[in-house]
Order: structure tokens, then C-alpha cells, then sequence
């Protein structure tokens, strides 16, 4: 029977299997290390002659075959990219005026009041159209939002004249 016997659980056993596969590469991972140990003295690579592996430390070493340096190509144009435009707006118009102080004034109190941009804007868009299944649209909730501003603004002035209403109705007495 068994009844009385411990049901074996699956997240020991997984576990167990996956720390049996852990040691598992952990001893590959040490005898490959031992394989690749070097042999004596350092080894250096050699950028000079890509057809070499590597080249022994010794000053004794061979060099190649031919004695002529091998040159890389180069990406000249990776070199001479044009700089990017500055991220904010210039101090200047394009005529070289200054702009008007009144609307960089508004421009700067404008951007302190929107937030940050967005990080995903695809994300944002999917939110207000209500197009994610199970959620419900950004305008909706908005506007939930808003009647219930508007209700508990009413409760609250309907508790403030009935408090001052009471309170002048007992001090004429």
C-alpha cells in the first residue's frame, strides 16, 4: 500500500539532475583547461604576421618566410563620419538671431510639464487603443478617473457647506 509512502517531489528531483549536470561540465570544463594548458615560456600573438598563431616570446624566434609587413584595409569612411547634429535646439536661428525670449520661456515650461518620451511608443499606442486583449483602454480609464475626481470634489463641497452652514447656524444662537 501506499499510503504512507512520500510522494517524491519533482522540483528535488530537477534539482538533483541539474546539479549532476552542472558538475558534469564543471569537470569537462577543468580537463579541457588542462589540455590547453601552454608549454614552456609565454606565448605572444603576433598581429605582424597573421598567418602565425602565435610567436615564442624567445628573441630567437624565426620570422616568416617573406619580410614584408602585411597591411589591413581600412574603412575610410567609418573614419570621416560626418559629427551628428546636436540632440537640442541652437541658441540661434538659422539667421543668426537670437529667438524670441517669451517663447523659449513657454518652450521650457512646456517640457517641464510632459513627461519623459516614451520607451517603447509602439507599447503607449497599443495601451490607448486598447488594442492588448484584457486591458482596458487608456481613455476609458481616464475618464473612470475623472468622474470619480468630479464625485468625490462634490462629496468634499457638499461636506464643506454643510460643516460651515452648521457652524453659522450655531453661532447666531
Amino acid at each position: 500500500m501506499g499510503l504512507f509512502k512520500k510522494n517524491p517531489d519533482p522540483i528535488t528531483d530537477r534539482s538533483r539532475e541539474l546539479n549532476a549536470k552542472i558538475a558534469a561540465l564543471e569537470s569537462k570544463i577543468q580537463k579541457l583547461n588542462q589540455e590547453l594548458q601552454p608549454g614552456p615560456g609565454p606565448r605572444l600573438r603576433s598581429t605582424a604576421y597573421p598567418g602565425e598563431a602565435t610567436v615564442s616570446a624567445q628573441p630567437s624566434a624565426a620570422t616568416p618566410g617573406n619580410s614584408e609587413p602585411i597591411f589591413e584595409k581600412v574603412d575610410q569612411n567609418q573614419l570621416k563620419a560626418p559629427a551628428e547634429p546636436p540632440a537640442t535646439a541652437p541658441h540661434f536661428s538659422e539667421l543668426g538671431a537670437r529667438p524670441h525670449p517669451l517663447l523659449s520661456w513657454w518652450e521650457r515650461i512646456k517640457k517641464e510639464f510632459q513627461g519623459p518620451p516614451a520607451a517603447n511608443p509602439k507599447l503607449v499606442n497599443y495601451l490607448a487603443a486598447g488594442s492588448i486583449q484584457g486591458l482596458r483602454p487608456l481613455r476609458f480609464e481616464k475618464r473612470v478617473q475623472r468622474n470619480r475626481f468630479v464625485a468625490l470634489a462634490t462629496l468634499f463641497l457638499l461636506a464643506c457647506l454643510g460643516i460651515l452652514s452648521y457652524a453659522l447656524e450655531h453661532h447666531h444662537r
